[in-house]
């Protein structure tokens, strides 16, 4: 089976890659020529995933999956949340991102997080969401260099280290996007 995903994130990519193994065939936006930015402009990270999905599968044609993953903080009203991957600003930029999660954070007893992924596949027209979450807390400082966007102050409930000082297999254990990857595996098989 060939499959869309909806992203040129090789982190993403990797990451699925590392899940699905060879049972699919996964294309790239890039492998399918699609270079436009696909707008991303629902309030829910649900909807964002979705209205990326069926952007590549109108215009395109392909049967594909989209994610939106966000990052909520119970003490900062559950931002950055949809706005996660510019949560400093338009640049995008991780550590940016982060050094203003970590401000917002200064003195806040309660560091409370969770990670949220919602994955919308879409096949001959239909849709079908998956969601996971992975719970945790925000870590005073930065810490690892594996993974990407929040990983470094991001530790997961039950672990004393951050997704960032884990390696990918023991990330794909309990990740967010891992979760709701395995739920979309086990649909298509």
């Amino acid at each position: 089976m060939q499959l869309v995903f909806a992203t040129n994130n090789k982190n993403k990519i990797k990451e699925i890659n590392n899940l699905i193994g060879n049972s699919i065939e996964l294309l790239s936006l890039e492998d399918i020529n699609c270079l436009e930015d696909i707008p991303e402009t629902s309030d829910t990270i649900a909807g964002n995933a979705l209205q990326k999905a069926q952007y590549v599968f109108d215009k395109y044609g392909y049967n594909c999956f989209a994610d939106d993953t966000g990052l909520e903080i119970e003490s900062l009203n559950n931002e950055p949340g949809i706005y996660s991957a510019r949560y400093a600003g338009p640049q995008r930029n991780s550590n940016d991102n982060m050094d203003k999660v970590l401000a917002g954070l200064k003195n806040k007893e309660n560091r409370n997080a969770h990670f949220k992924t919602v994955i919308a596949l879409i096949i001959d027209g239909k849709e079908t969401l998956f969601e996971g979450i992975a719970k945790g807390e925000i870590t005073e400082s930065k810490s690892g260099s594996e993974g990407f966007g929040y990983d470094p102050i991001f530790k997961p409930q039950g672990y004393e280290i951050t997704f960032s000082e884990m390696n990918l297999d023991e990330k794909n254990k309990i990740s967010h996007r891992a979760k709701a990857m395995k739920q979309l595996v086990n649909y298509l098989m």
